[in-house]
């Protein structure tokens, strides 16, 4: 996982994703895909793709077939 984490080489999709997951996280729920498609209005691959880099980065971790919210330095509104 990515220590350093560089907000500003994240896609708009990217932040897009994470901004859903996000969402789901503040319910105190791990995100389906299903949701995040819908929250999104990607298509699946989209979303899959940029879960891949989010995950890769350490942005957001799998949480069996669900995704939460990995490490973060910063705060988040919502």
């Amino acid at each position: 996982m990515a220590r350093d984490h560089d907000v500003q080489a994240l896609s708009d999709v990217d932040i897009h994703v994470y901004e859903a997951v996000a969402s789901d996280a503040v319910g105190g729920d791990p995100a389906e895909l299903g949701a995040l498609v819908r929250a999104t209005g990607l298509g699946e691959d989209d979303v899959r793709r940029s879960l891949t880099t989010l995950i890769e980065q350490g942005y957001v971790v799998p949480k069996g077939d669900r995704f939460g919210l990995g490490p973060h330095t910063f705060g988040l509104e919502y």
